[in-house]
């Protein structure tokens, strides 16, 4: 089952009203609740062979606000800082600035990005997720701590796109 068909399944699970899915096949087994937990959200459990190598993913987890598109898109950020973009988090997961502990940080304030470029990436249930930039630009502030849990639309990146 590829990402597409899973997506696909959380929206129209979202739209029938079910309250619970579960669905197995080889090597995945996929659980989606609705509307059980205290946010109202969609919830996903899905377990894959231990040996799971690490790759890019797009999201899993999904409110029924945001089934239109997976990803958060990159919005205005609010105040003095309304000439900025906001980089926010499409999952929630453990937000790591490096891809392994001896590698160097994706991205640092005053570094310039491009469309596409990995910013961060977000570990939710052992996947790990790579968050790439929609915008061009240069980042201003990281709003986020390095190994801290974030939660779904929250704002990672500020950045100046001119």
């Amino acid at each position: 089952m590829d990402l597409k068909e899973i997506q696909n399944l959380i929206r129209f699970v979202a739209k029938s009203g079910a309250s619970e899915v579960k669905l197995e096949m080889d090597d995945v087994k996929i659980t989606i609740k609705t509307g059980d937990d205290d946010k109202g959200g969609t919830t996903i459990v899905q377990q894959l062979p231990a040996m799971q190598p690490m790759q890019a993913a797009q999201p899993i987890t999904q409110t029924p606000a945001a089934t239109e598109s997976p990803v958060a898109p990159a919005t205005p950020a609010e105040d003095n800082n309304s000439k900025y973009i906001t980089v926010k988090s499409p999952i929630i997961g453990t937000f790591y600035r490096k891809p392994s502990p001896d590698k160097p940080t994706f991205v640092e304030v005053g570094k310039q990005i491009a469309e596409g470029d990995v910013l961060c990436i977000i570990e939710a249930m052992k996947l790990f997720n790579e968050i790439e930039s929609e915008v061009t630009g240069t980042i201003v502030k990281i709003l986020v701590d390095d190994s801290s849990p974030v939660e779904f639309d929250q704002p990672l990146f500020l950045v100046d796109p001119s």
